[in-house]
């Protein structure tokens, strides 16, 4: 068989793949809902590099925050090993079947970072777990209050560039291609989630974030798709923009405050929400949510960092992100009161402490004292 038609065959499996999964989106159980007295288990998966680290003091905060709940049975944590980057390595795996199984098991999923080898060898963790687990929308909050900014992101995220990312093709030493892939039920589902938030929030604007002046087909559909259903919202202006100009008015202080919700798909929003967790004050001190019908899994937005871990300064991470992401989780299961101190306590220990990431500065122990000190 020639190297073409080997491509054919190759493009042939993944397109019947990906029509069988969005005829799976149309067809999709409701999805799951949660009250205040709904009993949870809430899987906690460390990673590798400074997510142990980082786990243990957010760990220790819930505790501390939900001890009557833990007590009464309400509410269950089930610590999940097996996620670190030496045994996804030696067998091969990004996410080993006992630690999929495991994390199935749970109602939501609480993350720390996980490594992923360079060179293309393996597919991210994260990747693996959004799509066996359909988790479609990645929401990250930013604020910033003394300059009036408050934006949520809804990234699509389990298609775009990302659902076929280890599944390209080299059919010969002088070309490489890759798929970016957008589904009409995938596309409706992500950017319903965005204007029923700025709906249920009182929002009055959302940014729908493309290229579609470049990638006609799939941004365009996206695009397309978006004003069909902003249609629907006639309080709630949609407003157009490409990438690459919201990149820059992100760091316009004339502009960037006007801005609420933006809805995007998934290569975009992974690069502009690391930009607008850098204004914040940077990656660690962010959280996000992945979202699905049946499953959701929270965790920080910055990865394992091995230079600590090689340096042997690990212990001075900052797990200000993580708890960030109990934050939003809480949330997602209807502890909104237990949310609230806990957002409370984590502002204050951030207003306080200094998170250097290096000695001199505070340890991620300092950092979960200074939370239980404050709830």
């Amino acid at each position: 068989m020639s190297a073409y038609e080997e491509a054919l065959n190759h493009f042939k499996a993944l397109l019947d793949a990906q029509l069988d999964r969005a005829e799976r989106i149309k067809n999709a159980a409701p999805a799951k809902s949660y009250t205040a007295s709904t009993p949870v288990t809430v899987g906690l998966v460390p990673g590798d590099g400074i997510g142990p680290i980082i786990m243990d003091e957010t760990k220790r905060v819930m505790d501390a925050l939900l001890k009557d709940e833990l007590a009464a049975g309400t509410l269950t944590l089930k610590p999940i090993d097996g996620l670190t980057i030496e045994r996804r390595l030696e067998l091969g795996k990004s996410v080993p079947a006992d630690v999929l199984e495991a994390v199935k098991a749970c109602d939501v999923l609480l993350k720390g970072p996980t490594t992923t080898p360079k060179g293309g060898t393996m597919e991210s963790a994260n990747v693996t777990l959004r799509r066996e687990l359909d988790l479609y929308a990645n929401v990250r909050p930013v604020q910033i209050p003394e300059e009036g900014i408050d934006w949520i992101f809804y990234r699509e995220n389990t298609e775009g560039e990302y659902v076929l990312g280890s599944q390209g093709i080299s059919p010969c030493d002088d070309l490489s291609m890759d798929f970016k892939v957008t589904t009409d039920a995938g596309t409706r589902r992500i950017v319903r989630a965005a204007f029923e938030y700025a709906r249920l929030n009182g929002k009055t604007s959302v940014a729908i974030v493309t290229k579609a002046n470049i990638m006609k087909k799939t941004d365009g559909m996206f695009s397309r798709i978006a004003h069909e259903i902003a249609a629907e919202y006639p309080d709630i202006e949609a407003e157009d923009w490409y990438i690459d100009i919201m990149a820059a008015n992100l760091v316009n202080p004339a502009i960037r405050s006007r801005f609420q919700v933006f809805v995007l798909p998934n290569l975009y929003g992974d690069i502009i929400t690391d930009e607008a967790a850098q204004l914040q004050g940077g990656v660690g001190t962010a959280g996000s949510a992945n979202i699905g019908g049946q499953y959701a899994m929270f965790e920080a937005i910055h990865g394992s960092a091995p230079r600590m871990v090689e340096q042997g300064i690990q212990d001075w991470a900052n797990p200000e992100s993580l708890l960030r992401a109990l934050i939003m989780l809480l949330r997602h299961i209807a502890r909104t009161a237990a949310a609230d101190r806990l957002e409370k306590a984590v502002n204050a220990a951030s207003a306080r402490l200094k998170m250097t990431g290096e000695p001199g500065g505070n340890t991620a122990r300092d950092f979960g004292d200074a939370v239980i000190a404050a709830l």
